[in-house]
């Protein structure tokens, strides 16, 4: 265990503009910080995206990163300051998720657990041939992705491969197909 003293001359050093002391910083502090976060973060809701690992990282390099010319009288002065930086980590991260380009306040679905196929009703039937239709014209990997997975019982990597295209790509239409066709027949209802 170290003393108080050494993280207060550590930071003392860094001030002073000693490179590596930054480097002797994060050992002593690490773990301390980590378990701010964890606490920060069992108080935030459910399906939080940010890990306590990423975020003691982010808020760390915000405390000694290049740009930031803080200087803190103790070890206790430090700490506030990382928990500020992990709150407004935290405040920028719920400000970003409710910006309208990430979601906003729409509801989130679980696109594994949306099904389509050919156990429908035959005028829903009628209505995901047309959806899937109108798809090809816009992404035709994707539609054809859908086509070879629902109605040829195709795994994905299967279809990639029938498509000829790399299995990343193929997920990536793979999510569109999905999110598109979910739209188009919700408007469609």
């Amino acid at each position: 265990m170290y003393r108080m003293t050494d993280v207060t001359q550590i930071l003392n050093a860094i001030q002073q503009g000693d490179p590596s002391a930054s480097d002797q910083l994060l050992p002593l502090v690490y773990e301390e910080l980590r378990l701010l976060a964890r606490q920060r973060l069992a108080n935030e809701k459910p399906g939080q995206t940010l890990q306590a690992t990423a975020l003691v990282h982010e808020a760390y390099l915000r405390l000694v990163g290049k740009e930031n010319d803080a200087s803190w009288d103790n070890r206790g002065h430090f700490f506030a300051a990382a928990a500020e930086a992990i709150r407004r980590i935290l405040v920028n991260n719920a400000v970003r998720k409710q910006r309208e380009k990430h979601g906003g306040d729409k509801c989130r679905i679980d696109m594994e657990a949306v099904e389509f196929g050919t156990h429908l009703p035959p005028d829903e039937f009628l209505m995901l041939n047309e959806a899937i239709e109108q798809l090809a014209e816009h992404d035709e990997i994707a539609a054809n992705l859908v086509k070879l997975s629902y109605f040829a019982g195709q795994s994905l990597e299967d279809a990639a491969r029938l498509l000829g295209v790399p299995r990343s790509t193929a997920y990536r239409h793979w999510t569109y197909a999905r999110a598109w066709l979910i739209s188009q027949l919700q408007i469609a209802n």
